[in-house]
């Protein structure tokens, strides 16, 4: 099984300052090397392709292009899961302080409640931050969910991985369906819901 998992804005909480309203993670979670390959190849050839040559950043994207990319997904073989936060929830001092903290609150607990889906996962994350946050979060998911679940944890840059990116596309688009202040924000989201599994709105 390989997992890939990426987030959407960012774990701050000076909203007045620019930090994003919304935090949201997700998995795409394949079954097996085959469906990823699968996967991968489709994005490849697909006309989202044609049209953009850089890298799949679902912010960074054209309207076209999420339109085209996600046209060509509908039917890959994959799932996706995710966990979104809106911050005005949130009351946690630790939480509210240390970003480190917050970010590795939210993922592991999208891994935790998994229903039962991940057995043996090989976990690849954007490789963002610095390697002293990597190693302990590395550890901090292997202590909380226990043998069984993980089989190994990578860090991948997501320029260099499709499958990332793709991570990236499904979170971007789950978060911006609760961005009330955008235009058509359940856009992307009612394209890519044939592959959506669950959406865990926390609170």
């Amino acid at each position: 099984m390989l997992v890939f998992i990426d987030e959407s804005g960012d774990p701050g909480f000076k909203l007045e300052k620019g930090a994003s309203p919304i935090f949201a993670a997700a998995m795409v979670i394949f079954e097996t090397k085959e469906a990823a390959s699968i996967t991968q190849r489709i994005i490849a050839e697909s006309d989202a392709r044609k049209i953009h040559k850089g890298e799949f950043k679902f912010n960074k994207c054209s309207h076209v292009v999420r339109d085209a990319f996600f046209q060509a997904i509908r039917k890959c073989p994959f799932k996706v899961r995710a966990i979104v936060v809106q911050k005005n929830f949130i009351h946690s001092p630790q939480l509210k302080a240390d970003k480190d903290k917050f970010y590795e609150y939210f993922v592991k607990s999208m891994l935790n409640y998994d229903s039962g889906i991940l057995k043996e996962a090989v976990i690849v994350i954007d490789g963002s931050g610095d390697r002293e946050f990597r190693q302990n979060l590395n550890t901090a998911l292997r202590r909380k969910l226990g043998s069984g679940i993980i089989k190994s944890i990578r860090f991948k840059n997501s320029q260099s991985d499709m499958l990332v990116q793709l991570a990236d596309m499904c979170v971007g688009a789950i978060a911006r369906s609760y961005r009330g202040d955008r235009d058509r924000s359940n856009r992307w989201r009612e394209q890519l819901a044939p592959r959506i599994n669950d959406v865990w709105a926390f609170r």
